[in-house]
């Protein structure tokens, strides 16, 4: 049996097991959630290691660039090279284009620090490396926020009334757009405005902003819904390819198989349900 073989029948046991909670919870929901949670975090780890820790925070602490192995400090990195692995700490140092910047000692060491939580004893070290982590992505993530969303809606919302065009010649215009586009932004704004109550022109106007929300929250529902039912779509076209003979009718036998299994353990539980009462 081919290893493509194999790897048909394994995506159409998971597939099978995660549609499998639509009857309810049950023993291969648990596999396949544990196996996707399990396969995530050791795939990101990876990812996240190789592509951040070892070429920006190793390649900085010891560079090729400034190798010399009667120093101390590469002294320090041969002996991690010999304890762990030559492809994490590869002989001459680590060649990623940078230079020696030891100011990265300092995320190094919270980076340590944070993996002391597994110590009930020195669990309290973590907590500096924690608080500096999401302090900092904190900062990032609003100075980031500000400038894509908060900026980019006002500059994208600013209408330009300039020039000798008439308004009955900006209907057909991009203009039309943008004024539609301020008066949804604006009304939305006051929609969220409690300092006073929502009564005459306050209220026609935040009733507006409720009908651009409405609108907005439809849209992106719509589009997170057809993102979801493609990947469905997609699921099912190769369950209807692994059930050709080709794949030793995967899809079919699986099926067969796991509605048996299913079947099974339902009546198990049901007699262990009223054995208890």
């Amino acid at each position: 049996m081919s290893a493509e073989i194999i790897g048909a029948w394994i995506a159409v046991f998971l597939t099978f097991a995660i549609f499998s909670y639509l009857y309810k919870d049950n023993p291969f929901y648990k596999i396949a959630e544990h196996v996707f949670v399990g396969v995530s975090a050791g795939y990101w780890a990876s990812m996240f290691f190789w592509t951040q820790i070892q070429p920006n925070l190793f390649g900085r602490l010891w560079p090729s660039s400034e190798y010399n192995d009667s120093g101390f400090w590469y002294g320090i990195y041969d002996v991690l090279g010999t304890v762990t692995s030559s492809a994490v700490f590869p002989a001459g140092g680590i060649d990623k284009g940078h230079g020696m910047h030891l100011i990265y000692l300092i995320p190094f060491a919270l980076g340590i620090m944070m993996l002391l939580s597994v110590s009930s004893k020195m669990t309290w070290f973590a907590r500096w490396g924690i608080a500096y982590t999401v302090g900092m992505a904190a900062g990032l993530r609003a100075y980031g926020f500000l400038n894509s969303n908060v900026i980019g809606q006002i500059k994208g919302s600013a209408v330009k009334f300039s020039g000798d065009m008439p308004f009955f010649a900006m209907i057909g215009d991009s203009y039309f757009n943008s004024l539609i586009l301020i008066v949804g932004t604006i009304s939305g704004l006051l929609y969220f405005y409690f300092s006073r109550e929502h009564v005459g022109l306050l209220g026609k106007v935040s009733r507006l902003g409720i009908y651009f929300l409405m609108i907005s929250f439809g849209a992106s529902f719509g589009f997170a819904v057809m993102g979801r039912i493609s990947l469905l779509v997609g699921r099912f076209t190769r369950l209807i390819d692994y059930s050709r003979a080709e794949y030793n009718y995967a899809s079919i036998w699986m099926f067969v198989i796991m509605v048996i299994i299913l079947a099974i353990w339902a009546f198990k539980s049901k007699e262990g349900k009223e054995a208890s009462v």
